[in-house]
Order: C-alpha cells, then sequence, then structure tokens
C-alpha cells in the first residue's frame, strides 16, 4: 500500500478518483498527490481521524497544503504512545519513487485527543469535510461507539460500508436522510481497491 502502488492499482482498475485517507496522518500525501498528477487520477488528500471517543471520521481536503497543516495539528493531538512495530508493524513514509523517506515512531492507530463533536468545525477551519466512516461497522464507528448520532451534528455526509442497511439505519437515526450517503473501498490492501462500480456524478474533473 505504498502511494505509487495505490495509483498503479487506480490505473489498471481505470479508476477516475482515489483518496488515501491513513489513520491520523497525511504524511503519505505529498507522494500520493504527486504520483497520481502523473496518471492523470483525481487524488483527494485526506485522513482517517481517530477521535477521543475512537470514532473514526474521514477528513478530505481540497488542496494538499491545507491536509498537511491539518496532519500538524491532529500530530500535536496523539495520545503519547510510541509503536511497538513487532505488534503493529512499522509506519513508513515514502516519496514518488515508493522510497522509504522517514518512519513515524508514534502509534497512529490510537484515539487522539479530539472529540467527535469539534470534528466539523475543526476540519472546516482547513477547508475540509468531514464524514463519518462506516457507521454500520461493529467497531470504531458513530454508531457503535456513541450508539446514536448527536442532536447537534453539522456533518452532511456519512460513509456505509453496506449499502444494504441504508434503509434501517436511517429509519433508526433520522439525521442521516439529510446526509449523503457514500461507499467505497475502505481498502486496507492492494487487492481490495474496488473496481469502478461506485460513481459519483460532477459537473467537471476537478477536487473542488
Amino acid at each position: 500500500m505504498t502511494p505509487s502502488n495505490i495509483v498503479g492499482m487506480a490505473v489498471v482498475k481505470e479508476l477516475d478518483v482515489i483518496a488515501l485517507t491513513d489513520h491520523n496522518s497525511c504524511r503519505n500525501s505529498p507522494a500520493f498527490i504527486k504520483t497520481a498528477k502523473e496518471y492523470g487520477i483525481i487524488a483527494i488528500p485526506g485522513m482517517e481521524l481517530c477521535t477521543l471517543e475512537e470514532v473514526h471520521v474521514l477528513c478530505l481536503f481540497q488542496t494538499l497544503e491545507d491536509a498537511m497543516e491539518f496532519d500538524e495539528y491532529v500530530y500535536g493531538q496523539l495520545l503519547p504512545v510510541k509503536n511497538d512495530e513487532s505488534i503493529f508493524g512499522k509506519q513508513l513514509i515514502y516519496n514518488e519513487k515508493d522510497e522509504i523517506a522517514g518512519h513515524e515512531e508514534n502509534l497512529l492507530i490510537s484515539a487522539t485527543k479530539i472529540p467527535f463533536q469539534q470534528v466539523y468545525n475543526l476540519v472546516h477551519r482547513y477547508h475540509g469535510i468531514m464524514i463519518p466512516a462506516h457507521i454500520d461497522k461493529a467497531s470504531n464507528s458513530l454508531l457503535s461507539n456513541l450508539g446514536f448520532v448527536p442532536d447537534d451534528s453539522e456533518f452532511t455526509c456519512a460513509e456505509l460500508k453496506n449499502m444494504g442497511d441504508l434503509h434501517h439505519i436511517r429509519t433508526e437515526n433520522p439525521y442521516l436522510f439529510q446526509c449523503k450517503i457514500i461507499t467505497d473501498s475502505d481498502a486496507h490492501y492492494l487487492e481490495h481497491i474496488n473496481e469502478p462500480v461506485n460513481y459519483l456524478y460532477t459537473k467537471s474533473r476537478d477536487i473542488k
């Protein structure tokens, strides 16, 4: 799952747009963006933020600069837990040639000190959007960890792992009727990147 390999698989599968959302980090986005541009693929820099409640939230940005500034803020909100490579593996940062350019010592899959209810305004400050991730999953999701959608929520899009869950989840959580719902690969391995079976209809091929 190096940046160039991700882009390469997207080319093989004839995808038009892909997003990179590492856990609590955007530090592989520069290589990802540069490689995708060479192949004419729309690349969205992002992060899968783990909140204080261990709710996963996709954070997507219009520009690499905004993503990297957000990364810097989130890094300061990580819990002071060192990565144990014998358990969790290496956390590597790559350049556009898929050469190792660095590694991250702090454990990136742990929770941050950012509460879920602060994410919308925080991401908006960096001109991004928040999307509660895989809300139908039994762990690390808004509905599994909080058990409900907070009344003062402001997010306008949510992600489902299984679109077959949409009707009953919306029925149980009426707030979601006013949200756009997306589904995607949520791939942690190259072979899990979807074929082009999901579509977004847009007026132009532009990230903005």
